[in-house]
């Protein structure tokens, strides 16, 4: 599957198509792909009180994206610190999240938190996301986007539609 992204990460096309909370619900990617997604997403895990697993999520993701070698350091040095040394105010929960070694950080690489990211991503794909699936939270989102497009009686046709293009 291709994404056309802006320079600002952002997919190209600004309008909301296909409503939003069917993609979000297709994928996790899809969710994270959309800043509105993961603002919900992260309502969601705030309340849930794991909120580091995204934002450290996003931060890998970023940190991906740095070309710059002395960013790069500082980038790895502030992930690090924030969610995964023992005194990290915003901790995330890997396995063997100390045997990253403090080293390794003066020799960053574009993926050297890739397996903790990975991990990350199936612990919110496999838990989180499944809740927030079911959340309120989505389901007012996804009611609103329903009420907003259509109709009473086109709503049937429309949700038909939706899920053959949603695949």
């Amino acid at each position: 599957m291709e994404h056309i992204h802006g320079s600002d990460g952002s997919s190209s096309s600004s309008q909301q198509n296909p409503k939003s909370t069917a993609k979000w619900a297709a994928s996790l990617e899809n969710l994270l792909e959309d800043p509105e997604g993961v603002k919900r997403f992260r309502e969601f895990l705030k309340k849930e009180f794991s909120e580091e697993n995204v934002l450290f999520w996003l931060a890998c993701e970023d940190f991906k994206k740095t070309q710059d070698k002395k960013q790069m350091q500082e980038k790895a040095k502030e992930i690090y610190m924030t969610f995964l040394s023992s005194k990290a105010s915003s901790q995330v929960n890997v396995e063997g999240q100390s045997r990253l070694n403090e080293n390794i950080l003066e020799e960053p690489h574009p993926l050297m938190f890739q397996k903790l990211q990975d991990q990350i991503f199936n612990l919110m794909k496999y838990d989180s996301y499944s809740r927030f699936l079911k959340s309120d939270l989505f389901l007012k989102h996804k009611r609103t986007e329903e009420e907003e497009e259509d109709p009473p009686d086109a709503q049937t046709a429309a949700k038909r539609a939706s899920r053959i293009y949603n695949t």
